[in-house]
């Protein structure tokens, strides 16, 4: 696996998914953050067509994955899918989104037997699916939103019938989001029935299935999980938003939304979050590292959003204030997840 006492880390970034900026800014920090005593990374992009190419650091500091894309013929090097087990031994995933954080990438590199970060095919598919995730949250004895999917196909032939049931189980307001996207994209809040037909058909741009949830009130919290088989939780955090609904400024934008790390909630409420997060971790079968995005309801019980099977890791992401709470650096977060990776992957029967 090593060469020269190092392992060769391909760092994976960038995508086509609607996070691929997201990704590079993560992709970025982990290449330049990396313990460079234990490994020798590249910056592998992967360009708006599933390519992938080895870039040079010239590359990987543009601004845009748009900027990057245009001088890959000229000032990167092409890796054939087949080829990228002869130049890396492992690769740091700092995708997100769809064909990156969904068990796409992941089938990819099992058939090509290169271990990886996070979890596996089917954590990572499921952790990406917030109904379905929902539903095994849900039979777990976790507390979810209220959720009604609504599928293209029968909104296009009962609307009527849909907007009766939103107003029914959930009543006003509610929030609609695609059912497999990140970083609040297409997601709105909804105070009545007048809105639901925008709010679906934003939402439908981006996949086929959109779920309408409960508005909650509260305080949301997010908390990064860590581990294989007796996976421990961090500080948690607290998202104070700049709107009612957070958005991708205010989870990645420096100085834009505001974290406070640790909540500021009671040491027993801390508690009660911190073992929410690690259940669901657990219920999900998610392996090495994820957060957990939560809310506290008014009445005290804490209801699981989504789990983050790929974090975000850009500089100002809110998992690295956890860790740092913790007593880690930035670098030894990462090193921590390469080490935790390569253990899961050494004693695993069949895909992760």
């Amino acid at each position: 696996m090593e060469k020269g006492n190092k392992i060769r880390v391909g760092v994976m970034l960038a995508g086509v998914s609607s996070e691929k900026e997201v990704s590079l800014e993560s992709g970025r920090n982990v290449f330049s953050k990396m313990d460079r005593k234990k490994y020798e990374p590249a910056a592998v992009f992967m360009d708006s067509k599933g390519a992938f190419w080895e870039i040079p650091v010239k590359l990987l500091m543009r601004n845009s994955t748009r900027d990057i894309e245009m001088d890959l013929q000229e000032e990167a090097t092409r890796i054939p899918y087949e080829d990228l087990k002869k130049k890396y031994d492992f690769i740091y995933l700092g995708l997100h989104g769809k064909y990156g954080e969904d068990g796409c990438v992941q089938g990819l590199l099992e058939i090509l037997n290169i271990p990886y970060t996070g979890s596996g095919v089917l954590a990572s598919a499921l952790g990406m699916d917030k109904y379905t995730a929902r539903k095994v949250l849900s039979m777990s004895g976790i507390d979810v939103p209220k959720t009604i999917p609504v599928e293209k196909s029968a909104w296009e032939n009962g609307k009527a019938e849909i907007i009766a049931c939103i107003d029914r189980e959930l009543g006003y307001p509610v929030v609609t989001k695609p059912t497999r996207e990140g970083c609040s994209t297409a997601v709105k809040k909804v105070v009545s029935a007048a809105g639901i037909p925008d709010a679906l058909a934003a939402a439908f741009e981006w996949d086929n299935v959109v779920i309408v949830e409960e508005f909650l009130s509260g305080i949301e919290v997010t908390c990064g999980v860590i581990g294989n088989d007796d996976p421990m939780a961090l500080t948690p955090s607290e998202t104070v938003p700049t709107q009612e609904i957070l958005s991708l400024e205010d989870k990645f934008l420096y100085g834009q939304g505001e974290n406070k790390t640790p909540a500021r909630v009671p040491e027993e409420v801390m508690k009660k979050i911190q073992e929410t997060a690690v259940a669901a971790y657990k219920a999900l079968g998610l392996k090495v590292y994820s957060r957990i995005d939560m809310f506290i309801r008014k009445d005290g019980r804490i209801a699981v959003l989504e789990p983050n099977s790929l974090p975000g890791m850009t500089p100002s992401t809110v998992l690295f204030h956890q860790a740092a709470a913790s007593g880690m650096t930035q670098t030894d977060l990462i090193s921590r997840v390469i080490e935790l990776s390569l253990e899961i992957h050494s004693g695993k029967k069949g895909p992760l």
